[in-house]
């Protein structure tokens, strides 16, 4: 049981002042109205905002006085526990997962269950000795605010198929407030260094990374079949209405906000955001998702990629020391993932994901100082040592022109970063990155006449593989012109944005790249250095809180095949 008082939470002492009311959401549609049960007149009533608020108060309820304090309490049941003469109930409303005891009487707990919507109102009294609980609810009116008939809470998988209902338990309720404590700890780490938080749009006319794994846009009604329209027009055609884009050429759900965050940061040198991505990947791992959110951040006049890599470093050491010693991260080291069953957390546990010795080996190696940086070039020849020396069998083999598998990268962080500190990893092959990146500037590891080498970086975490990656961005007119047709994107347009021609050469820069003549226009106005990064989001969450699969990490996560509601 977690005793720990969260009075020094940063966000408890504005909340208290001002309390809110509580917000009821019925676990399942009743018609009736609410039910009161045994009713007992009270004289005075003390409402309280949370159960928090309760078990580690930061304005102290006069527990000293000889009367019992009469208090209202709204949550969820979490379960149910029947006697002869009396009856218990854990309630739970998601501000903490330490429950809270209700004392009853067999009568008022006749129409509860699991998942139901109360509102009580009792006497805060003290427990009996030897109980776990100091204080404990001892009901006087039991008000159902919303039936249920749950039986329990199930598996993982199991409650991965309502996404709509699971984040009520304990676990899921606890990742929710973690998501929401990282971002506002984000927030203030960037604040205070001068960056500047935008948003970026979600529609896009380009493909950021150049992979074409894109959702394309279109409106609802732009490929109408010939049923459809027969109805609507009330007559019948056996030609079907033509197609007509919303846009004049075809339009994307963004991949990376990079490319418009770097024309942001030419107007307040640094800028952040969080926000939505998308990617087209046909995958079905713990790793991918359809939808998820990038931190990206970019700096104008950095001509040296370790400014950018000490940004990301500095940024993930004061989240994880946060984390820490955070009410929160002493919920997530403490509590048993509510929904597992007994076997699956075992097996969780043999796999060292979920213990608390994991969670605090996680948290310490990002808050330690001086990661590793090592460049591609060193990581391959260590995995190509490896293989050599029969130290490991990888799927993949490693090869200098393929880049890094999920598998060379877990080996990497194990090898260079010892099971606990993350790894940089920098300097990729040009051939195998996107086109806006800039060269290194030296690589000691080949020479001049070896192929070249991007300033870049990927980050890696134990356990997990990478979690963001950042370059410096190419800001020469004429060496991004260039780039850009080695990667075949020349002639990238839609039909509707360019004139018509049959000489390519005739047509200007700003023509030939089409949707991305916008980009290439930034170099041409008082382009300077800048480099930036992207990382993701919800699998830096995953990682923190001890979740191996990342679709219990989002709230309604989307993946191939996939999109529940």
């Amino acid at each position: 049981m977690i005793r720990q008082c969260l009075a020094h939470h940063p966000f408890r002492k504005a909340s208290i002042a001002a309390p809110k009311p509580h917000l009821i959401l019925p676990v399942s549609v009743s018609r009736q109205p609410p039910q009161r049960l045994h009713h007992i007149t009270t004289t005075t009533t003390r409402t309280v905002r949370s159960i928090v608020d309760l078990l580690c108060p930061t304005d102290p309820l006069p527990f000293s006085l000889q009367q019992p304090q009469q208090l209202t309490v709204n949550g969820y049941v979490r379960s149910v526990r029947r006697q002869k003469r009396v009856a218990f109930a854990v309630l739970g409303d998601g501000s903490t997962t330490e429950p809270l005891q209700v004392v009853l009487t067999p009568e008022q707990a006749e129409k509860l269950s699991t998942g139901t919507g109360v509102k009580i109102t009792g006497r805060w009294e003290r427990s009996p000795e030897g109980k776990k609980q100091r204080f404990e609810l001892h009901a006087d009116e039991v008000m159902v605010l919303g039936l249920a008939d749950a039986k329990k809470y199930h598996s993982a998988e199991y409650l991965r198929t309502i996404p709509h209902l699971r984040t009520r338990t304990p676990f899921n309720s606890l990742l929710l407030r973690l998501r929401s404590l990282a971002i506002a700890r984000l927030a203030s780490f960037f604040t205070s260094r001068g960056f500047f938080q935008t948003h970026p749009p979600i529609l896009s006319s380009s493909d950021a990374e150049g992979a074409g794994e894109v959702f394309g846009v279109t409106a609802a009604g732009a490929s109408t079949t010939t049923a459809t329209a027969a109805a609507a027009s009330g007559h019948v055609t056996d030609e079907p209405p033509p197609s007509r884009p919303f846009f004049r050429s075809p339009r994307y759900l963004t991949v990376s906000s990079q490319l418009h965050l770097e024309a942001l940061a030419q107007s307040v040198e640094k800028v952040w955001t969080l926000t939505p991505t998308f990617r087209a990947e046909r995958s079905d791992t713990a790793r991918h998702l359809s939808e998820f959110y990038m931190l990206e951040a970019e700096v104008n006049f950095v001509d040296d990629l370790s400014v950018v890599m000490d940004l990301v470093e500095e940024m993930l050491r004061e989240l994880a020391s946060f984390l820490r010693h955070s009410d929160v991260g002493k919920e997530l080291r403490l509590q048993k993932r509510n929904g597992e069953s007994p076997e699956e957390e075992e097996g969780e546990r043999q796999h060292g994901r979920t213990t608390e010795e994991t969670l605090l080996r996680r948290w310490d190696g990002l808050a330690s100082l001086e990661w590793p940086r090592i460049t591609y070039t060193e990581a391959i020849r260590r995995l190509e040592e490896a293989v050599t020396n029969r130290q490991v069998d990888f799927e993949h083999p490693p090869s200098w022109h393929s880049g890094l598998q999920a598998e060379h990268e877990r080996f990497i962080a194990h090898v260079f970063g010892q099971d606990q500190r993350p790894v940089f990893v920098t300097d990729f092959p040009m051939s195998i990155k996107p086109f806006y990146m800039a060269p290194s500037r030296y690589d000691t590891d080949m020479t001049t006449a070896s192929p070249p080498t991007a300033a870049c970086f990927d980050l890696l975490l134990p356990d997990l593989g990478e979690v963001a990656g950042g370059s410096l961005r190419e800001h020469r007119l004429d060496e991004l012109l260039r780039s850009m047709r080695e990667h075949g994107l020349k002639n990238r347009r839609g039909s509707s944005d360019l004139p018509t021609t049959e000489d390519d050469d005739t047509i200007s820069d700003e023509k030939e790249f089409g949707n991305l003549s916008w980009y290439v226009d930034l170099r041409r106005w008082g382009s300077v250095p800048h480099g930036g990064f992207g990382l993701g989001f919800d699998r830096l969450l995953s990682y923190l809180a001890g979740v191996p699969n990342i679709k219990e990490m989002v709230t309604f996560p989307r993946w191939f095949g996939r999109c529940d509601c």
